[in-house]
C-alpha cells in the first residue's frame, strides 16, 4: 500500500502540474478549481488498485509499475500534443500514425522545454534505486549475504494483501470519481452527451477518463459505420434531388468573384433588432442596415439547432444538414466524417481562400479537426489573438478587439477570399462592464436578461465599427457581407420575464410564443444588391444553398438539405430538431396546431389534416436521412462531378499565419491580397474604434502575439527556401516553387 500510494501521489502531482502548466483548462471559480485538483484521484486509484489483485508480490510490484508508466506515457504524449495543436490527443489521432507523427514524431525534441523534467524526473530515481539494488544484491551475491528486494525509502512487502483489501481500494476510486462525475454534471449539463470541448471532459473527469470515453465513442462510431450500406446513400439522392430547387434568376450570381464575410452573431435574436430600452435603441447600425437598398433581410428566418447550438448552426452552414438528433455532430463525428463543405465547394468551384477567425479556444465544438475535414485553408483561434487583463469573455476576446485584431489576418488573404469571423461577446452570461457599454438597464427581474440587451448593444457597436472599417478600406465594394444569429441568447423558461421588456402579455405567454422566438436574423449586404425585407419562412439549413446561388455556383451535385430562400421553388416548411416545425399559415408543436395568423389552437378539419400529416413526413423524413447520413459518413460513397474529397491531413491550421504570408510572399507582384494591393502597407489604422483597450495603445492592430511572432520570420524562411505552397500550406521546399507559384496563380 505504500509502494502505490507513493506511485499515486507522483502521478497526481504530475498531472496537477500539466493542468496548470502545460493545458489551458480554463477553471474558473472554486468549484472548478477543485474538480480540477480532485479528478485525476479516482481514476488514478482504480487502475492502480489492480495490482493488489495479483496475489504474487514481485508481479504486483511490476504490474503496479507497468500502469504507472503508461498513465504517465499517456501523460507526458497529451502535453507534447498539446503544445503543438493546443487540443488531446484522440483514439483516432493515436491510431492514425501519420496523424500522430505530425505532432509527436522529429518535432517532439523541438516542443521540449526545461520543466519538462518534472514528468520524467521520477523515472530517473527509480531508475537509479533499481539500478542501485542491482549492485548492492550483486554485492551480496558475491559476498553470499542474503538478497534484498529494491525499495525507495522503505522496504518493500512481500506479503499479499488481506483478502478484501483490493475490493476496498478500487470501490474508494470509483467512489470517488463519481462524486467528481456528479459534481461536474451540476456544474455542468449534458458534460458528456454535448461534448462540445474536449478541454472540458479533461478539466471535469481527467486525462485518463477523455481517453476512454473517446475510445468508446470511436468504437461505437466505427460499428455504425461498419454497418452502412452504400445503397443508403440512393435514397438519400433521391430525397435531395427531388426537393431541390433552382435559383431565382435575379439574384442568380449577382455576387459572383465577390469576397464573402460571413458574421456569426452569437445568440442573437430577431427581436432585437428594432426593440428599444428606455427610448434608446438596442441596435441601431442593424436598423440603419436592413434599410438600405443594398440590404436584404429575412423576417421569418429560424434557427434549427439541437443540443449542438453553436456548432448545429455552423453545421448546417457549412453543409446544409441538420446537427444530430443527441450531442453535438462536430463533437462526435466532425473529425472523421467526409463533408462536402462550403469552403472546399468555393476553393474547387471559384478559387476562394478561405479562412476562419475566432478569438476563443480552437477545441471549442471540435472547430480545430472540424475545419480541416470541412477544407478551411486557415484558422485563426484565440492562439493568434491578445488575451490581456480585461479584453476576454468568457469565450474569447471581446467582439470590438475581435474586429479589430483580425483586420491584420484578413487583409492578407488572396481574393476572392471567404471569411468567417465569430463573435462571443453576447453569449450567456451576458455581462458586459460599464467602461464597455452604457447603455440603460431594461429592468427586468432577470440580471442576464438585462445584460442579454447590453451585450447585443455592445456587439451592434462593433459591427458598425467593422462595416466602417470595410468601406474605408474599398473591401465594402466588392465583398458580400453575410450576417447571421446562430441560436436563441434567452431560453423559454426566461421568455415570460423578457415579455415586460418587449411590451408583450407575459399572463397569456404560451409555447406558440415560444416558438416565434426562434427567429434570427439573416442579412446580406452588398453594393448594388437588391436589397429590401423578404418574409419568406426558411431555417439555417436553407443558408448555404442560397449563398451558393448568390455566387453563381450551383448545387445541383451536391448533398443539400436546405433550398434556396430566394427560389420560387423554395421549401418554407422550417424543421426544429424535435420534429415540431413551423410553416408560413401554421405553427405546430406536438399534438397542437396554432395558427400564425393569430396565435390561437386550431382543430384541424379533414383537408387541414392531409395536408399537415404530409408537411410532418416531410420533416421526419429529411431529419431521419440528415441523422443516416452523418452517423454512418455515407459521403464517403459519393463524389459529385468535379468535387475532390478533403483530405484534412495535408491542412496545417496551427501554422495559419506563417502559411499565409508565404503564399503572399511567394505570390509577389501577383498576389491579390488587399496587404499587397495597398502597396504593401497594413490597413490597420483604418479601423477605428471607441474600445477603452485600444484607446491609448494601436499596437494589438499591427503586431501579434508572442506566441505567434516566429510565424512570421519563418513564413520568410520558407519562401526564401522555395516552399511549394498547395491548399494554403508550405508542404516542402524546391529552388524553383515560388516561380511554379507565380505561373499558377
Amino acid at each position: 500500500m505504500g509502494f502505490l500510494a507513493v506511485l499515486l501521489a507522483l502521478i497526481w502531482l504530475k498531472t496537477l502540474f500539466a493542468y496548470f502548466v502545460d493545458f489551458t483548462l480554463g477553471a474558473t471559480g472554486l468549484l472548478q478549481q477543485i474538480i480540477l485538483v480532485i479528478n485525476p484521484l479516482g481514476t488514478s486509484i482504480l487502475l492502480l488498485s489492480f495490482a493488489l489483485y495479483i496475489r504474487r508480490p514481485r508481479r504486483a510490484y511490476i504490474s503496479a509499475l507497468i500502469i504507472y508508466f503508461l498513465m504517465c506515457v499517456l501523460l507526458i504524449a497529451n502535453v507534447l500534443y498539446y503544445r503543438e495543436f493546443s487540443d488531446f490527443m484522440t483514439v483516432t489521432t493515436v491510431l492514425g500514425v501519420s496523424k500522430v507523427s505530425q505532432g509527436l514524431g522529429a518535432s517532439s525534441l523541438n516542443m521540449l522545454v526545461w520543466h519538462d523534467l518534472v514528468y520524467v524526473l521520477d523515472f530517473v530515481l527509480i531508475g537509479a534505486a533499481f539500478l542501485l539494488f542491482a549492485i548492492r544484491n550483486l554485492i551480496a551475491y558475491l559476498q553470499q549475504k542474503p538478497l534484498h528486494w529494491p525499495h525507495f525509502g522503505f522496504v518493500c512487502d512481500p506479503r499479499q494483501p488481506t483478502y478484501h483489501l483490493p475490493q476496498a481500494v478500487s470501490t474508494v476510486g470509483v467512489a470517488l470519481f463519481a462524486v467528481t462525475m456528479m459534481t461536474s454534471e451540476l456544474n455542468r449539463p449534458q458534460l458528456l452527451w454535448r461534448t462540445f470541448d474536449r478541454n472540458y471532459i479533461v478539466k471535469y473527469l481527467g486525462l485518463t477518463p477523455f481517453t476512454i470515453y473517446d475510445g468508446f465513442k470511436t468504437a461505437q462510431n466505427n460499428q455504425v459505420r461498419a454497418s452502412a450500406d452504400s445503397a443508403n446513400m440512393n435514397q438519400i439522392l433521391a430525397y435531395t434531388k427531388k426537393h431541390a430547387a433552382a435559383p431565382d434568376p435575379q439574384y442568380d450570381g449577382v455576387a459572383k468573384g465577390k469576397n464573402v464575410i460571413i458574421i456569426h452573431l452569437e445568440s442573437f435574436q430577431q427581436f432585437l433588432i428594432g426593440t428599444k430600452i428606455d427610448g434608446q435603441e438596442v441596435t441601431p447600425f442593424l436598423n440603419s442596415l436592413i434599410k438600405q437598398p443594398s440590404t436584404l433581410s429575412f423576417s421569418n428566418f429560424f434557427h434549427q439547432v439541437g443540443q449542438g447550438k453553436t456548432s448545429d448552426a455552423e453545421n448546417m452552414l457549412e453543409t446544409s444538414t441538420f446537427g444530430l438528433s443527441t450531442g453535438s455532430l462536430f463533437s462526435s463525428l466532425g473529425t472523421d466524417n467526409t463533408f462536402e463543405g462550403q469552403p472546399a465547394i468555393l476553393e474547387q468551384r471559384a478559387g476562394y481562400t478561405t479562412a476562419v477567425f475566432h478569438g476563443g479556444a480552437g477545441t471549442f465544438w471540435n472547430r480545430n479537426n472540424v475545419y480541416n475535414s470541412l477544407g478551411y485553408n486557415y484558422f485563426f483561434d484565440g492562439n493568434f489573438y491578445k488575451h490581456d487583463t480585461g479584453q476576454d469573455t468568457d469565450y474569447g476576446i471581446k467582439d470590438k478587439l475581435m474586429f479589430g485584431e483580425s483586420i491584420k489576418y484578413l487583409e492578407h488573404l488572396q481574393q476572392p477570399f471567404e471569411a468567417k469571423i465569430i463573435t462571443t461577446s453576447n453569449h450567456y452570461p451576458f455581462f458586459i462592464t460599464d467602461t464597455d457599454s452604457n447603455f440603460p438597464d431594461a429592468n427586468t427581474s432577470d440580471p442576464y436578461i438585462n445584460g442579454y440587451f447590453r451585450t447585443a448593444h455592445y456587439l451592434d457597436q462593433a459591427l458598425k465599427e467593422f462595416f466602417d472599417y470595410l468601406k474605408a478600406s474599398g473591401l465594402e465594394k466588392n465583398t458580400l457581407v453575410m450576417l447571421y444569429g446562430d441560436h436563441f441568447g434567452i431560453s423559454n423558461d426566461r421568455n415570460q420575464t423578457l415579455a415586460s421588456a418587449l411590451v408583450m402579455d407575459a399572463k397569456n405567454w404560451d409555447s406558440y410564443d415560444d416558438a416565434q422566438m426562434q427567429r434570427v436574423p439573416l442579412i446580406f449586404s452588398m453594393p448594388g444588391l437588391k436589397g429590401g425585407i423578404n418574409n419568406t419562412y426558411g431555417g439555417e439549413i436553407d443558408v448555404l444553398p442560397t449563398l451558393l446561388h448568390l455566387l453563381g455556383i450551383s448545387t445541383d451535385s451536391y448533398v443539400q438539405f436546405g433550398t434556396d430562400l430566394l427560389s420560387p421553388q423554395h421549401d418554407s416548411v422550417v424543421a426544429f430538431r424535435n420534429h415540431n416545425y413551423i410553416t408560413p399559415k401554421y405553427t405546430v408543436l406536438g399534438d397542437t396546431v396554432y395558427a400564425n395568423s393569430s396565435g390561437d389552437v386550431v382543430t384541424p378539419d379533414e383537408k387541414l389534416k392531409k395536408e399537415l400529416t404530409a408537411d410532418q413526413q416531410h420533416v421526419d423524413e429529411s431529419l431521419s436521412l440528415s441523422d443516416m447520413l452523418a452517423n454512418q459518413n455515407l459521403l464517403r460513397f459519393y463524389v459529385p462531378k468535379g468535387f475532390t474529397p478533403v483530405d484534412p491531413t495535408i491542412l496545417d491550421h496551427a501554422h495559419s499565419l506563417k502559411n499565409m504570408l508565404a503564399t503572399e510572399e511567394a505570390l509577389g507582384d501577383h498576389s491579390t491580397s488587399l496587404y499587397s494591393q495597398n502597396g504593401d502597407h497594413s490597413t490597420a489604422d483604418l479601423f477605428q474604434t471607441d474600445a477603452p483597450e485600444l484607446s491609448t495603445d494601436r499596437s494589438p492592430l499591427t503586431t501579434y502575439p508572442d506566441k505567434v511572432l516566429p510565424q512570421v520570420d519563418a513564413a520568410k524562411e520558407a519562401v526564401e527556401s522555395g516552399a511549394v505552397i498547395k491548399n494554403g500550406v508550405v508542404t516542402s521546399s524546391s529552388s524553383s516553387a515560388t516561380s511554379k507559384q507565380k505561373s499558377k496563380r
